[in-house]
Formats: C-alpha cells, structure tokens, sequence
C-alpha cells in the first residue's frame, strides 16, 4: 500500500469525498431517526401485549435476514432508484436493534419498583416515564448505537440504486482496480461509525440516571 499515493488520491478527490460524506449522513441519520420513531413506541407497545411481541421481534428478524443488495433489487420496483429505496431498506435494518433492546429493557426492569410506584399512586403512564423508559435507557441506548454502526455500513451499498453516498467511491475504485480510492471512501465510512458510536456513548452517560451509574 503506497501511503503517499493515498494521500494524494483523498487530497485530489476531496470535494467529490465531501460530498458523498454529506449524501452519507442524510441517508443514515434519515434512516435512524425514523428507525428510532417506530422502534421505541413499539417496543413499549409489545412491553405491554408480551404475547405478541417474539411474533413482532421475528418479524424483524426476517427483514435483518434479507441480503442488503437483495432488499434493495426488491424496493426498485416500486420506489425507482434515488434516495427514497435506500432509506427504507436502511431503516428496515435499523429495527431490529433498536425495537429488541426495548422491550427487553423496558420487561427487565425490577418488578419490585413498578410494584413500589403502584403503591405510590402512580398512573400506567408516570411509571413508563419515571420508571420503567429510564431505567431502561442504557439498553435502548445500546440498540441505537448497533442500529447506527449497521446502517452507516450498509448505506455504503446504497450506491447501486443511484443513492449516493460513500459507496460511490468505493465502488470506483473497485471498478478501476484503484485500491487508494477504495481506501478514500472506506475509510471516512468506517470513522463516521466510530464517530457517531461515541458520541451516542456519551449521551447515553449524560442521559443514564444517577443511581445506574453509580452501579457501573
């Protein structure tokens, strides 16, 4: 591996690097956040109707099972090529994660506290929020963060279907036998995993409740 000729090749491609960078970030964070909107509120749904909930959990299971490029072939169909695909199949990805950690976060709480906030007049809804949802936090949180390093992967595929994105890069240098671009658009995708890994790592410090932390 020629380092200089590396660096170069990141120095002379950086606009175009740039701005699959930022193609990147929208189809993840889109992704994400919607994965985010419809895994919390149906976790804590299945929480509730603990019959159905291995039926909801499998369900997602066999969406996680989909190859990537094959989930993609699926939506061209009906979505056409562009952005609109690949957020779907991203977000399908995202649930998994984030709807199991959950439920079994929310279902692992200590019986005796919801017990204790019953005894003292708490409402269904009280004990969700002040109880069971922070107490479950650091789980949910560890979901998200699984959910984000799996998607911004997996956006790198979002390139067949004319999503843009890092993969646009790599995919070039794979067709011109150009390991230095490879290397250019893997890279920047592999250090915004662990960029945003971290920071969803110290939000959850700063979101986990006192007592939990003294525990850790």
């Amino acid at each position: 591996m020629d380092w200089s000729k590396f660096i170069d090749t990141f120095i002379l491609r950086w606009p175009t690097i740039l701005e699959a960078l930022q193609e990147h970030l929208y189809l993840s964070f889109v992704s994400i956040f919607i994965g985010i909107l419809i895994s919390v509120p149906l976790g804590i749904v299945i929480s509730r109707l603990k019959k159905i909930a291995e039926l909801v959990i499998g369900i997602t299971a066999v969406f996680q099972t989909i190859p990537s490029l094959a989930l993609f072939g699926f939506l061209l169909p009906v979505f056409g090529i562009g952005s609109t695909p690949a957020i779907i199949a991203l977000m399908v990805y995202a649930l998994l994660p984030i709807l199991r950690n959950t439920y079994t976060g929310i279902v692992g709480v200590d019986d005796s506290l919801i017990q204790a906030g019953k005894g003292m007049g708490m409402t269904s809804g009280q004990i969700l929020w002040k109880i069971e949802l922070p107490l479950a936090l650091p789980v949910i949180m560890a979901g998200i963060r699984t959910a984000t390093v799996l998607t911004i992967g997996v956006a790198t595929l979002a390139t067949f279907i004319g999503a843009g994105g890092l993969g646009d890069i790599i995919y070039r240098g794979l067709s011109t036998l150009n390991n230095e671009l490879v290397l250019a658009g893997a890279i920047p995708a592999a250090l915004l995993a662990i960029f945003f890994d971290t920071i969803l790592k110290g939000i959850e410090r700063i979101v986990t409740p006192k007592g939990l932390k003294k525990q850790d």
